[in-house]
């Protein structure tokens, strides 16, 4: 039985590297003392161990999954790398520049000084930094240096056990450092301080992470209008200002009527008025009598994501924004950028690339859409033409190869469609009518085609892996804890006392230039707060690419 499972794992062996990913992702979420291996470092240890079967994989495989997750790379992080800067933009980016010019010394130096061949040193970079993209961009890069093929597939091997064993710690130490350690350094009270961000931006106190709540916050509810002269015979603005409570329709004897911010109320209207319940009940209840209508309150509301688009709206505050005419009826749920939740607060910016999940009604919402940008509404369908033409295109520009010192260097296919993913992701922020490529289906091309060129990467270098770890093993774990907390100590010091960033959001841009998720996440968690968030989505568009590009100066610097 065992022979047969095994010979029809080296005569299919697609079958192989599904194999890879089951495993992988079943034991990559599960967390011991609080911490996990991750998908992408269990799903390349499960493809080791299936490697050692001596299964061969075709290289094109790998190639094409990697230059679809490189793809969606650049897509997604398109419109806050190319556009979008808030107030803190530049600071960021300076910062993000000076923290990953580190991240690329660091690594180079411990490589180095432990005297580590080129494969090992591009993986101790990938792991060390986690950014596993950059492993395709060095192999590629190593394919153009004119060696033999028995060096380059050598050096190649090299590269998933330089990432295995510097990746676990450069995860981890990452999250430690940034989350624990970070605080301590600069002597703050991250807690604190995210308080008072946090009341600098309008806001109050956040609910406990990992929490929800059964309040309804926004609420319709039915009144009758009196006779009092506060209300009656004003237009509905007039009523109460300052106040983000609006009359969204009302019954006029058996008529119902669709209201807008002119329209004036009569003693006997039922109005259907929506708010904050916080201000329904302690403002309209002790004016008007609350009434049951279900007809008047059964009104069509849309729950829907909107694709900001709009430069004038960029840079503004949801304070800015409140008040316009267009907001009227409207209420945020949620703010995504770069698949990061931030904090809904009336100091926060909002930037093209954005995207709002607005709720309310239909009518409002509509004219909401309009002025911001477009509507992601959930659709089924990807925009394959554009998938595939946006590939070949950056491919074609990343294969023009130019000759230093008689080295070939080139962007390569997948630096290519990198670029072509930024550009492109950026320009659907201008025109959003071409490229739909929905939520999950970027995630899934961004999942998929990372661990499937990682399970190819780690049953090819299987059989090699025994044999160099004996040779590295601890040597590369030792070096790669100083080149993860090396870069990231310096980080907390510079953007602390040079860039002058607020400890709220000093650490949540620590782990964006570094493009550790999982750090922002126990950031958040011992901030007890998403304030962190706030200083993310910039530094990890940079170090998203940067990072990635790194992959293949590390292999001309250590030539």
């Amino acid at each position: 039985m065992i022979g047969w499972f095994v010979d029809t794992l080296r005569s299919y062996p697609e079958l192989a590297i599904f194999l890879s990913l089951a495993i992988g992702f079943s034991i990559g979420s599960r967390k011991i003392a609080g911490f996990s291996l991750g998908n992408v470092t269990a799903t390349l240890l499960a493809a080791v161990v299936i490697g050692q079967l001596g299964i061969t994989i075709s290289p094109n495989v790998k190639a094409a999954f990697f230059i679809l997750f490189i793809f969606a790379i650049g897509y997604g992080v398109g419109p806050q790398f190319m556009s979008g800067l808030s107030k803190e933009g530049p600071r960021q980016i300076g910062f993000s520049l000076v923290v990953l010019a580190l991240c690329l010394i660091a690594p180079l130096l411990c490589a180095r000084l432990a005297g580590l061949d080129l494969g090992y040193t591009a993986g101790l970079y990938a792991g060390s930094q986690t950014i596993s993209a950059s492993i395709g961009v060095a192999s590629d890069q190593i394919a153009r240096l004119g060696l033999s093929p028995e060096q380059v597939k050598t050096y190649n091997d090299q590269i998933p056990i330089g990432y295995a064993f510097t990746y676990i710690f450069g995860t981890i130490g990452s999250a430690i450092i940034l989350a624990q350690l970070g605080p301590k350094l600069i002597g703050v009270d991250l807690v604190k301080a995210c308080k008072d961000y946090e009341a600098e931006l309008g806001g109050g106190t956040s609910p406990e992470a990992g929490l929800t709540s059964a309040y309804r916050a926004i609420e319709l509810r039915a009144y009758r209008v009196s006779q009092d002269r506060t209300v009656v015979g004003l237009p509905v603005r007039e009523i109460w200002p300052g106040l983000r409570v609006f009359v969204e329709r009302l019954r006029r004897g058996p008529t119902i009527i669709e209201a807008d911010a002119d329209t004036v109320l009569e003693a006997g209207d039922i109005v259907a008025i929506s708010g904050r319940r916080e201000l329904l009940v302690e403002t309209i209840n002790p004016i008007l009598q609350e009434v049951q209508d279900r007809e008047l309150l059964d009104l069509p509301a849309e729950f829907v994501d909107v694709f900001v688009t709009n430069r004038q709206i960029s840079g503004k505050t949801l304070q800015d924004l409140s008040g316009s005419e267009w907001g009227r009826g409207v209420y945020l749920r949620k703010i995504m950028r770069n698949m990061v939740e931030i904090p809904v607060l009336p100091g926060t910016q909002i930037l093209r690339g954005d995207i709002l999940t607005l709720v309310g009604s239909r009518r409002h919402v509509e004219l909401a859409i309009k002025r911001l940008g477009y509507p992601d509404r959930a659709v089924e369908t990807t925009d394959v033409a554009f998938l595939g033409a946006g590939i070949v295109l950056g491919g074609l520009v990343g294969a023009l190869s130019y000759k230093i010192g008689g080295i070939p260097i080139s962007l390569s296919t997948t630096g290519g469609a990198l670029l072509a993913g930024l550009v492109l992701g950026w320009l659907r922020t201008i025109r959003p009518v071409f490229g739909r490529i929905p939520g999950p289906a970027l995630w899934l091309m961004n999942t998929l085609g990372l661990n499937v060129f990682i399970a190819v990467v780690g049953i090819t270098a299987g059989p090699g892996f025994v044999a160099g770890l004996r040779e590295v093993g601890l040597t590369l774990f030792l070096w790669g804890a100083v080149a993860t907390a090396v870069p990231l100590i310096l980080s907390v010091y510079i953007g602390r006392y040079i860039f002058k960033f607020h400890p709220a959001i000093l650490f949540g841009a620590c782990a964006g230039a570094r493009t550790t998720t999982a750090a922002l996440g126990m950031i958040q968690e011992a901030a007890k707060s998403k304030i962190p968030a706030l200083g993310y989505g910039m530094p990890y568009a940079i170090g998203n690419t940067v990072l990635t590009i790194y992959g293949m100066a590390i292999v001309l610097l250590s030539t």
